[in-house]
């Protein structure tokens, strides 16, 4: 069996790489808000069980107006969608038989997407451990293609992108006739929530990717949006089915627009657990990502680690599907201060089974 392509749903990992699984773990596979939903979403959720008796609206113009108002956008430059997943299969459908550059390590789905719209798929592979972009090296290539994917903040080594490079490659993407699709799935988790999205008035080659699953943790839910000049919302919207977002997360969206302090508070607790987690692997003498966001990266050249982990039901995040990575390091997600814990202390054994070997 194959090793799953994603974080989550624990038991796949188990089976593939055959061994038994304990009867309770601690998933730090999926990287989403370790402080759960915002309340309020639980307060009303007997509200949203009525109105799954309707049909949701399938323009989703109340959140549409919501998410345009955030990002001082017209309401024609936001597509809302069923999870980032859908999103990036519309960008990709309206790349269809086109020619793609995904810069990597990145999220596999670009690359799944874009193959299966029959795209000519191509990598340009960021060296390790720093994995910042080299416009030296990236600049000469654009000419070559249609549309380049960058993921900043980067899944899944966490790394933001400095912010010159990343601007002064979406100009040469306009000079080359090259849209620039711009994942910020995890933007909401950095210190200061930098986003590129002011730049789509200025750059009408620009797309910018949305999740609303992941600081909000609500990956059950499904949302998610685009952000683009009107006439690529346009394109987008014809490869969108009827009613792909449920009545639910749409209700549900509109509240998590407005929880800046949920977000607030989010950002701070994922700091202070990371300061304590870096300085962990730090006295231990272990390499990690210089993450910005709520999960990490730890080196792992012996490929020991994962099977040790999952053995004492602790679940960290492959990268055996990440080019690059090659599964000689480990994504692990900021969770409780409880589990973080945990965790340190799987680590510690692991390091000191191999101090006595």
């Amino acid at each position: 069996m194959a090793l799953p392509s994603h974080g989550s749903n624990p038991h796949y990992l188990y089976e593939a790489l055959e061994i038994e699984m304990p009867e309770s773990v601690l998933d730090f596979s999926a990287n989403i808000n370790p402080l759960g939903p915002p309340l309020r979403i639980k307060e009303r959720w007997s509200e949203f069980f009525e109105g799954i008796l309707n049909y949701p609206d399938p323009h989703a113009v109340e959140l549409t107006k919501l998410i345009a108002k955030k990002e001082a956008l017209p309401e024609q430059s936001v597509l809302v969608g069923n999870g980032g997943a859908e999103i990036i299969m519309l960008v990709a459908n309206r790349l269809a038989n086109k020619k793609v550059l995904i810069i990597q390590p990145a999220f596999a789905e670009y690359a799944e997407a874009c193959l299966a719209a029959e795209c000519e798929v191509d990598f340009h592979q960021l060296d390790a451990p720093e994995w910042q972009l080299d416009l030296d090296r990236l600049i000469p290539q654009l000419p070559e293609y249609d549309a380049i994917f960058l993921c900043t903040p980067n899944n899944p080594t966490g790394i933001s992108f400095k912010k010159e490079a990343v601007r002064e490659l979406i100009k040469e993407c306009g000079k080359a006739n090259c849209l620039v699709v711009l994942d910020e799935a995890f933007y909401d988790f950095t210190e200061n929530a930098f986003t590129y999205a002011s730049l789509i008035t200025q750059f009408p080659h620009l797309l910018i990717l949305r999740s609303m699953t992941k600081i909000f943790a609500i990956p059950g839910l499904r949302l998610g949006y685009l952000l683009a000049a009107p006439d690529i919302i346009n394109q987008a919207k014809t490869y969108k089915s009827h009613w792909s977002v449920n009545h639910v997360a749409l209700e549900v969206g509109k509240i998590c627009l407005a929880e800046e302090e949920y977000i607030e508070k989010t950002r701070a607790y994922i700091q202070l657990q990371k300061q304590k987690l870096f300085r962990f692997y730090e006295e231990h003498e272990l390499i990690v990502s210089n993450s910005t966001v709520n999960f990490y990266l730890v080196k792992d050249e012996s490929l020991s680690l994962l099977p040790f982990l999952l053995k004492k039901g602790i679940v960290p995040r492959h990268t055996y599907n990440f080019p690059g990575l090659d599964g000689k390091w480990l994504r692990f997600a900021v969770k409780s201060e409880r589990d973080n814990a945990m965790l340190m202390e799987g680590v510690r054994q692991w390091r000191n089974l191999g101090s006595v070997l």
